[in-house]
Parts: structure tokens; C-alpha cells; sequence
């Protein structure tokens, strides 16, 4: 373990406090927005928009950081965000209010998403990025047990008090905060006169990246198409006949399942080959939507969601490790912040897919559908990546 250091365990607290704040929140955010008024359709385009705020801040956020060579401010920023927004969704109910609260937070999250994540590069070398990758999200993916788990518990004795649930968040939102405090940049800051930098610059980096980024990040995106919102395999086990308790019950033992097995996958990943390890996790991932096409059973969505843990585990971090390895150091912000800025806009649309798709052929129809691209797409990392480029 003396290749977790001081900073990737203050960065991984503080990302354990943020996820246990959201993730109190998300299972009930839906609920909570239509007692306040909010229709489906407000609901969709509210999520929208926060998604495309998050995801375009990423890749200007990441390049500023890289330009400035200044890490930690955008870390303590983006957190501090976040963690302002829990109590403002629940001060005031006007849609106009909640919609810059939700935006407030996910800007949050593009503001120190790069920074962060180029933390944790600088923080390990080639051969440990798996391990740290993988250290990082195990404790990030508790936060989501812990959230659910409380918000369960609470919710139990005081049912529909959601509002009160916004303002507990904040306390672990202050305590990532206040962890934050604890971070030190290494580097100096880059103090000559540079031309301001355009919102939209970032995307220049796709033309000036290595040829194997674009190679993989296409891949990635790919993927990321087909890759839908969780909420649709929630969905799906509820449209099975389950209460509300067995999905949250469930979506919580998907986030144990994924942080015990993201350190111990980053480490064996160091071993075997960042790529190999991300091509397993997508091996799995069309198991299991292969199986949330084809059954109903409650005992097979227990095996279907464990699989799914050791997917995510297996991919998540793994895949920031991978990028971070095949680009510069002094561009892993920008590299990683492009990717995930990308990342969340097709998210956006993979999401808008899969309905189309469920209300038109129906929920097996998205699993199965999703499945056969996701096999295309393990054929492509398979065959067009060579191996020096892993």
C-alpha cells in the first residue's frame, strides 16, 4: 500500500464524502421533483441540461488546469459546487432556482473532474495507475453505498420527508470541503502572460492528440452510445413487479459489489494489461445485458447486478488509467477532460436512445440490442488497437 500516498487518500476521501452527499440524493431525486411540481418531461430536460453543463466544463476546465499548471483549485472549487448545491435544491422549489442548483452541481463536477483525475496520474507511474485508479474509485463507490443505505434508513422512519435529506447531504458535502483544504500543488504555477483560453479550445486537442488517444477514445465513445443510464435497469426490475425498497436494496449492492472489487481489479490490471482488463469489463457488461433482456427472475437480477459491479469496477477507473498512460503529462487534464466531457454528452444521447428503443420494440429489445453492439465494440479493442499501443 505505500503507493497510496497522502494526496491519493485525501483525494479519495474527499470523492467518498461528495458520493455519499449525491448519492443520498439520487435515488430520490426523481420523487422529490414531482411532489414539487416537476413533470416527467421538466425532469428530462433538467437532467439534460446539468449533463451538458458537466460534460462541456470538463474539457475546458481540464485544458485551463493544464495551461495554468495549477491543480488543486479547481478541486476545491468544483467540490465546494457541489456540495453548496444540496441545500440550495430544497431553499427554494421555483424551476428556474432548482435548474441552477442542478446546474450549479454538475458545473462542480467539469470544474474538477481533469484536475483531479491528473492528481491522481501524477500521483503513480505507468506500472500503478490501475492500482491508484482503482484505490480512488473503490472509495468514491462506497460514498454510494453509504448514501442510499442512509437515505433508506431515514426515509424508513420519516417516509416522503425528502427535503430534509437535501439538507443532511450538505454535512458530508462541508467534510470533502474542508479535505480539500489538505491538498498541495507540486507543481509551480505557470506565471507568464498567455492568451486567454477559449471555452471551446479544448476540442483542438483531438486534432493534436497521439494517434492511439483517438483510437481509444473513439472506442470509449462508442461504447459510451450504447451505454445508457443506469436508471433503465432500475427500471427494468421494477416494471418485474419489485417494491421500491428491493430496487434501492439492489442498486445498493451494486455499489458494494463495485468498490470491494475496483482496488483489487486495478491491481490485477497493472498485471495483466490496462486494455485486457477494460475488454474483461465489457465481456461482462454484455452478459449481463444479455440477461436483463432475456429474464424477469429475481434471483438472476442478484447475480445480473453483481456482474455488473465487477463491470463497472473493471472499466471505470481503468479506463482514466489507460488514457493517462498514452498521452503526455503535461496534457492529462485536457486528454481526460476531453474524454469525459465527450463522455457525457453521449451519455445524454445513449440515455435518449435506449427510450426510443424501449418505447418502440420494448425493454428487451434496448438489452439485447446494446448487447450485440457492445460484442462489435470488444472486437474493435480486440483487433484495431495494436499492442504497442497499450
Amino acid at each position: 500500500m505505500k503507493y497510496i500516498t497522502r494526496t491519493v487518500w485525501i483525494l479519495s476521501l474527499v470523492s467518498l464524502f461528495t458520493d455519499t452527499a449525491s448519492e443520498m440524493l439520487y435515488p430520490i431525486m426523481p420523487i422529490y421533483l414531482k411532489t414539487i411540481g416537476f413533470s416527467v418531461v421538466l425532469i428530462g430536460i433538467l437532467e439534460g441540461v446539468a449533463e451538458a453543463t458537466a460534460g462541456l466544463s470538463k474539457g475546458y476546465f481540464g485544458k485551463l488546469s493544464d495551461n495554468s499548471r495549477k491543480r488543486v483549485p479547481f478541486v476545491q472549487i468544483g467540490y465546494a459546487f457541489s456540495a453548496i448545491s444540496k441545500p440550495m435544491m430544497a431553499l427554494f422549489i421555483y424551476p428556474l432556482w432548482i435548474f441552477f442548483a442542478r446546474t450549479i452541481d454538475r458545473f462542480g463536477k467539469g470544474i474538477r473532474t481533469g484536475a483531479r483525475d491528473a492528481i491522481l496520474s501524477d500521483e503513480a507511474t505507468p506500472a500503478t495507475k490501475g492500482k491508484i485508479f482503482g484505490f480512488h474509485r473503490s472509495m468514491d463507490t462506497f460514498g454510494a453505498v453509504l448514501g442510499p443505505a442512509f437515505a433508506l434508513l431515514y426515509l424508513y422512519y420519516h417516509p416522503q420527508d425528502y427535503k430534509t435529506l437535501f439538507y443532511i447531504a450538505f454535512i458530508p458535502g462541508c467534510l470533502a470541503v474542508l479535505a480539500s483544504l489538505l491538498l498541495k500543488d507540486k507543481n509551480k504555477a505557470d506565471k507568464t502572460l498567455k492568451k486567454a483560453t477559449p471555452f471551446f479550445s479544448f476540442i483542438n486537442y483531438w486534432k493534436l492528440s497521439p494517434p492511439v488517444y483517438r483510437k481509444v477514445v473513439v472506442g470509449l465513445l462508442a461504447f459510451t452510445l450504447f451505454n445508457s443510464s443506469d436508471v433503465f435497469l432500475l427500471l427494468k426490475v421494477k416494471q418485474s413487479g419489485l417494491s421500491d425498497t428491493y430496487v434501492i436494496g439492489l442498486y445498493i449492492f451494486y455499489n458494494l459489489v463495485y468498490a470491494l472489487s475496483a482496488f483489487p481489479l486495478g491491481i490485477y490490471a497493472d498485471k495483466i494489461g490496462l486494455q485486457k482488463m477494460f475488454v474483461f469489463g465489457l465481456v461482462i457488461f454484455a452478459v449481463v445485458y444479455f440477461g436483463m433482456g432475456l429474464t424477469k427472475d429475481i434471483y438472476v437480477f442478484f447475480g445480473l447486478f453483481m456482474l455488473y459491479g465487477i463491470y463497472a469496477a473493471a472499466t471505470e477507473g481503468v479506463s482514466k488509467a489507460w488514457i493517462s498512460n498514452i498521452t503526455a503529462k503535461k496534457d492529462t487534464a485536457t486528454a481526460i477532460g476531453t474524454f469525459s466531457g465527450f463522455q457525457s454528452i453521449f451519455t445524454m444521447l445513449a440515455s435518449s436512445l435506449a427510450g426510443i428503443i424501449w418505447f418502440k420494440f420494448g425493454a428487451g429489445a434496448t438489452f439485447i440490442i446494446t448487447a450485440i453492439v457492445t460484442l462489435l465494440i470488444i472486437l474493435y479493442f480486440s483487433f484495431a488497437i495494436k499492442p504497442s499501443d497499450r
